[in-house]
């Protein structure tokens, strides 16, 4: 079955080499000539192997490029380009964990980035983690939200593109979350999204209350959106890429077409198909095969 292994570089970082094909090759000699997605930025090597063997092209691959900074992705070709991406908001679409920002506003800033990064690494489960800390903003004025997002809040480096490029392709893009709606409705428009979901801030007398809206949107919910979101668009799970960062975003992305962990905690690194530790979010359109000439222009 053809298969294909994908090496992408950061040019801020280096270069993606002859020399580091060459390397990949003969550590991977069933892989055929390269064909250039972008030069010296990203590269695909077709692999004729049985899909059983993925995962030993792709270790074979990394072990072959020593440490170097390239993000290596080894997937079949069938259904390669997707039709639905779902994607996190925090720390994958911005730069930074909304909860926490917040905190930050109400002077309790390490206290709930600690309860947040235990959370993202599974070590607490999610629902509870959320409400704790919810309930520490409790009297924060509402317009603080508004005052994070216009300054604390950045889109991460290539999702504009990302967006731009798989819709004009026809794609369906979504935004997902664990955070609130009132963010999510803002960093979809920004970003390019066609549709966002995400748990609901309860206000009263213009302060947080303190408390979330029922259902929460966590782990399982983020899958369900994927499911349901494929059924709307009358799409197999094949033609579904997901990608986040944390705990919360496994369930999606192992039931995706294809899955990606992005500058991910480690559960989640070691847990999905792909992974993307060095690269911008531009990868997600190398890995679906986009070369660099087909990108659309973002604003």
């Amino acid at each position: 079955m053809r298969s294909v292994l994908t090496l992408i570089a950061n040019p801020q970082t280096r270069n993606l080499s002859d020399a580091d094909l060459d390397a990949v090759r003969r550590a991977v000699p069933e892989a055929g000539a390269p064909d250039w997605l972008a030069r010296n930025i990203a590269c695909d090597l077709l692999v004729d192997i049985d899909p059983a063997e993925l995962h030993a092209i792709e270790a074979a691959a990394r072990a072959a490029l020593d440490g170097l900074p390239l993000d290596v992705i080894a997937q079949g070709t069938a259904h390669r380009r997707k039709a639905l991406l779902l994607a996190d908001m925090d720390s994958t679409v911005i730069q930074q964990e909304c909860i926490d920002e917040l905190a930050e506003e109400a002077g309790i800033g390490p206290h709930v980035a600690d309860i947040t990064e235990r959370a993202m690494r599974g070590e607490l489960a999610f629902e509870p983690a959320l409400r704790e800390r919810v309930k520490l903003l409790a009297g924060l004025p509402e317009g603080k939200m508004e005052q994070v997002f216009n300054t604390r809040i950045t889109l991460s480096p290539g999702i504009k593109t990302v967006t731009a490029t798989m819709r004009l392709s026809g794609a369906y893009c979504a935004l997902v979350s664990g955070g609130f709606t009132f963010f999510t409705s803002r960093v979809a428009v920004a970003a390019g999204f066609d549709t966002n979901r995400a748990n609901i801030l309860q206000v009263k007398d213009g302060h947080l209350t303190g408390e979330v809206s029922d259902p929460i949107l966590g782990r399982a919910a983020k899958l369900e959106t994927l499911k349901a979101l494929a059924a709307d668009h009358s799409l197999t799970l094949d033609s579904t890429m997901a990608v986040g960062d944390g705990a919360n975003d496994l369930a999606m992305i192992e039931a995706a077409g294809l899955g990606v962990a992005y500058h991910a905690k480690p559960v989640v690194a070691q847990a999905a198909p792909a992974r993307l530790d060095h690269t911008d979010l531009t990868s997600l359109l190398y890995i679906q095969g986009f070369a660099r000439d087909e990108f659309a222009k973002a604003d």
